[in-house]
């Protein structure tokens, strides 16, 4: 009896519509294989973009391939450049952005994954 195979490859990741230029690509998550227990997604954030201040119920990675990423932490200023990480913890109230010049490429890792309904994303 031949088992079932013990790998998923993921060559068409699920592309989010934005409206803000900014390019996201997950890879798994719910958006795209329905898993709702890890997110990974490939994203390219633009020279001026930003997003309102959060406070997601979910842990999340962040490493930064290109460019700086900026975030506000519960009021600490951060400024991540390329080959540097961070974990932000779930319940951690924030806000990500890219003041810079140069577009900003990053991997972002969700535990349990990345959901609208759970990011709870602050009025602009």
């Amino acid at each position: 009896m031949k088992e079932g195979k013990k790998y998923t490859l993921q060559t068409l990741p699920f592309v989010v519509p934005t409206d803000d230029g900014k390019v996201i690509k997950e890879h798994f998550g719910l958006a795209s294989d329905g898993n709702s227990e890890i997110s990974i997604a490939h994203m390219v954030a633009p020279p001026g973009w930003s997003e309102p201040y959060q406070t997601p119920e979910f842990d999340e990675y962040t490493f930064i391939i290109k460019g700086k990423k900026q975030f506000i932490i519960e009021g600490d200023t951060i400024i991540l450049e390329a080959r540097q990480s961070i974990k932000i913890e779930k319940n951690t109230r924030l806000q990500y952005s890219n003041p810079f010049a140069e577009p900003c490429e990053y991997i972002a890792i969700c535990l349990p994954a990345f959901s609208i309904d759970s990011v709870n994303r602050e009025d602009q």
